[in-house]
């Protein structure tokens, strides 16, 4: 774009876009009016002169991104959304903060607001988010562009404040940014040294350009907050930095403007009223009394700039019907990539296993049906928090995606599971990829306010954990997990997957691959776990409601015993002794509970009866819950207290996870 600038007028629109965020906050009298004051000369810089986009086409694959990590500057953002003609209405800015409206507190992707790209507002998650998406860039770049076919060619940016940067989140992504390279990664820093209690001096002395140089970015710094030259000189050095991410802090003042709030921490949080608005007006030089005003100069100023967005778009498309013409193949893949379809076919490469097959330890078997999706899907990309070898999940001769080989399909995410599951929802917001990250399920705890954004961003992520029950054995309790299934299970709109064999494992992943409205997560077994008669054929059909009926008995059943993961296989031998008995005895095996919730009642009548009260739920974790499923006269077998360290099988036996056990409790409903 032009670096022709009519000062007076940029700054005319500056102070646009700070009275719109003002009036938004004042009218629902609740919001961050301090930031948006401060910040809006950069973000103004970089979106007038710098960001590639076309408001007419939000979705235009090769736009640049932009992540606004200070999410509680939302209005900040609705003001630019408006204001370039994103489709963001002038009645939706005064509906900031309200019921239904487009204008959320934080801003929130998939909510339907124009131009959102993540949901932000738990700091450090945004600038992890924009780790993701400079990742998926230079993924898909690496993929598909050829000679004089930069097909895939945007920046990534991002503003973040103070707080963004304290968040022990930022430290992990922004270390994993700076091992890959990724030039194309440009954050603003909102340096404004004030924090919601007060002084940032009080929490907060680290040399930010040291520590951001040490994990390989270029710091650049700009001390004048309205110096929108030098603020754009700034973006420029970044964009020429190839080899390396960018930070540029700007030293603002929060709530730049205000005589008597400006620059402490009462502007932060909070509305300021209508007294302290005149004085604002005055020091902007703001001559219109009517809230919501955009002078009509300003309005055709931003039209004009919307134009150069749609043009920028023209000639992309240009482009790619010329990339079309020398390289039809790719091109017809990455226009399936870029519309998140699946290529037909993709699941006959699945394995299917049968009874006769030696038992396997699920994280073994989803690591063949891994690899299986990886042959067939070639969005299919990601990788473990250095734990690949035991999770089971590289990608054989895909290659390790780094900073000289961004066509790899692998990623050492490292030691670093809060930032890999930001980075993960990085790439699933950009798109044209399908994450997935890997860990030991016990770990998730660290990543788990990223699996809950993915959840309410409706996020199609996938996370493989295994090593999944106190089986774990002779690690401990510091690696077994109890709580964590029941507590991720309590995410909405998070699919957790527990199976019980190689058969139900691969279930999961054409569960996981054909959901495109949220993540799913496998929990997998260390352990071996046998073949189960019915689940190759429940695999494509059954087992994807969540819980079906496994194995029977002849006629109406006297109990019914429910189980997940390496338990189903207790409750098959539970049975056959209870059949010796003479009981009559259903094994439900329920991977998913949640989705088996969701399915139709009748569905759920068949497979578990009002009828049939005496019902016995089996898993290895914490029974909170299944009372759902057992309902008052059942019984749940479960582990309220941490593990122990011991052989695995000893450890399963001493906390009652034992056929003898199963049988007692399912005697004792019976009688009830």
């Amino acid at each position: 774009m032009s670096n022709t600038r009519d000062h007076s007028l940029e700054s005319l629109a500056v102070n646009t876009i700070r009275m719109l965020s003002i009036d938004a906050v004042e009218k629902a009298n609740s919001g961050h009016p301090g930031m948006p004051m401060g910040a809006a000369p950069m973000a103004y810089a970089l979106w007038a002169g710098h960001l590639k986009h076309n408001p007419a086409n939000p979705n235009w694959f090769d736009r640049d991104r932009f992540i606004l990590s200070a999410g509680h500057g939302s209005a900040l953002l609705y003001s630019l959304l408006h204001l370039f003609g994103y489709g963001l209405s002038m009645e939706e800015m005064k509906n900031f903060r309200q019921w239904g409206s487009l204008t959320p507190g934080h801003p929130e992707a998939n909510h339907g607001t124009p131009g959102v790209e993540a949901t932000t507002g738990p700091l450090g998650q945004g600038i992890s988010n924009a780790v993701g998406f400079a990742m998926a860039e230079a993924h898909l770049a690496a993929r598909y562009n050829q000679d004089q076919f930069p097909v895939i060619d945007h920046f990534t940016y991002t503003i973040c404040s103070d707080g963004d940067l304290m968040e022990g989140i930022s430290h992990e992504s922004a270390s994993l940014a700076g091992h890959l390279q990724l030039g194309k990664l440009i954050a603003l820093y909102d340096s404004n040294d004030i924090s919601l209690d007060g002084n940032l001096a009080e929490s907060f002395s680290e040399d930010i350009q040291k520590r951001y140089e040490s994990y390989g970015w270029q710091v650049l710094r700009v001390e004048g907050e309205n110096d929108l030259k030098a603020i754009s000189q700034a973006i420029e050095a970044g964009q020429k930095e190839t080899t390396k991410p960018t930070l540029i802090e700007v030293k603002t003042t929060i709530g730049f403007g205000s005589p008597n709030l400006g620059g402490t921490n009462k502007i932060h949080g909070a509305p300021f009223g209508p007294d302290e608005r005149e004085e604002v007006k005055k020091a902007y030089g703001w001559e219109w009394e009517e809230p919501f005003y955009v002078p009509g100069e300003v309005s055709d100023h931003f039209q004009g700039l919307k134009a150069a967005g749609e043009q920028a778009e023209d000639a992309w498309n240009l482009l790619f019907a010329k990339y079309k013409e020398s390289h039809p193949a790719l091109a017809h893949e990455l226009e399936m990539v870029m519309q998140d379809e699946l290529p037909a076919n993709w699941e006959e490469a699945l394995p299917t296993y049968q009874p006769t097959d030696k038992a396997v330890a699920t994280r073994s078997a989803s690591g063949d049906a891994l690899n299986a999706v990886a042959q067939g899907v070639p969005t299919f990309f990601g990788g473990s928090a250095d734990l690949a070898s035991s999770n089971k999940t590289e990608l054989k001769n895909q290659g390790v995606f780094h900073a000289e080989n961004y066509a790899g399909r692998n990623i050492w995410f490292g030691v670093r599971e809060h930032g890999m599951g930001a980075a993960l929802n990085g790439m699933a917001l950009h798109g044209g990829v399908r994450p997935f990250g890997a860990t030991f399920l016990v770990f998730s705890d660290y990543l788990r306010p990223s699996i809950r954004l993915a959840a309410l961003s409706k996020l199609p992520v996938l996370y493989v954990f295994t090593h999944d029950s106190i089986s774990v054995g002779e690690d401990g309790p510091t690696h077994e997990p109890v709580e964590q299934i029941p507590s991720l299970r309590l995410i909405p709109n998070l699919k957790v997957f527990r199976p019980a064999d190689a058969n139900e494992t691969v279930a999961a992943y054409r569960y996981a691959l054909n959901r495109h409205d949220g993540p799913v997560l496998l929990a997998l077994s260390r352990q071996n776990l046998p073949i189960l008669e019915g689940t190759a054929e429940a695999a494509t059909g059954n087992a994807l409601k969540g819980g079906y009926v496994l194995a029977d008995s002849e006629g109406t059943p006297d109990v019914i015993l429910i189980a997940t993961g390496s338990e189903v296989s207790l409750a098959i031998e539970a049975q056959e002794k209870l059949f010796e008995q003479g009981v009559n005895v259903r094994v439900v095996s329920m991977p998913c509970r949640e989705l088996f919730l969701q399915q139709p009642e009748a569905y759920r009548e068949s497979v578990l009866p009002h009828a049939v009260t005496a019902r016995v739920a089996i898993e290895a974790a914490h029974p909170v819950g299944w009372e759902q499923v057992t309902g008052d006269r059942g019984a749940i077998i479960g582990i309220d207290t941490f593990g122990a360290s011991a052989p695995g099988n000893l450890v399963l036996e001493k906390y009652g996870f034992n056929v003898d056990n199963v049988v007692t409790h399912a005697e004792r409903v019976m009688k009830a």
